[in-house]
């Protein structure tokens, strides 16, 4: 079962939840008021409060589980999440490192006297305009003492693609071990009667 589905599961079973301790505590409230104006009432109505109070009782175990299970889900879809924000993170930086590495290069090139073509330039002085007038001062230089290497360019090989990062939507679609909550896997909401309890 994927993490997004089960957190969908468990959040509508909560509602659920919730929305039967408030009938009940109601009923519960009705029934207090039943108590106190009917003489003997605590007498005559303590079983139907016992059954009462045993089936919020219930449903607040219910809850408690609920949000124990929706913790771990949480947890999990918080974890594929960071893993996929920090793989995205490495790649930039993997990207950045070869990026300089090139650049760097382009700038070796141009101080020994090689010719390399213009994008280069235009990448080497986009990076820096010192270290680019450094490398052409230094080439000019050289160029009046030796024959020029020509060099292709060190970015136009590369096909840029573009990775596709989702950390949303990897957390939502992640496995996880935990199952359906009961009320979904018997194909309802489940309900809780007072009187069954």
């Amino acid at each position: 079962m994927k993490v997004g589905e089960a957190l969908t599961a468990y959040r509508a079973e909560r509602k659920v939840i919730v929305q039967q301790r408030r009938d009940l505590y109601k009923q519960k409230e009705s029934l207090e008021k039943r108590m106190n104006a009917t003489e003997g009432g605590r007498e005559r109505y303590a079983d139907e409060a016992a059954t009462l109070q045993l089936s919020i009782d219930s449903l607040n175990q219910r809850f408690e589980e609920n949000l124990k299970v929706l913790d771990q889900l949480t947890e999990q879809e918080a974890a594929v999440w960071n893993g996929e924000v920090a793989k995205q993170q490495a790649d930039a930086m993997e990207e950045y490192a070869i990026d300089m590495a090139k650049i760097m290069e382009v700038a070796h090139r141009i101080s020994t006297g090689g010719i390399v073509p213009a994008s280069d330039e235009k990448k080497l002085l986009d990076y820096s305009f010192e270290m680019y007038q450094a490398a052409k001062n230094m080439g000019a230089m050289v160029q009046m003492q030796k024959k020029r290497e020509k060099y292709d360019s060190l970015w136009d090989d590369e096909e840029e693609e573009q990775q596709e990062y989702d950390p949303a939507g990897k957390a939502y679609n992640a496995e996880t071990d935990i199952g359906m909550p009961a009320s979904a896997a018997e194909g309802g909401e489940a309900s809780v009667d007072a009187a069954a309890i």
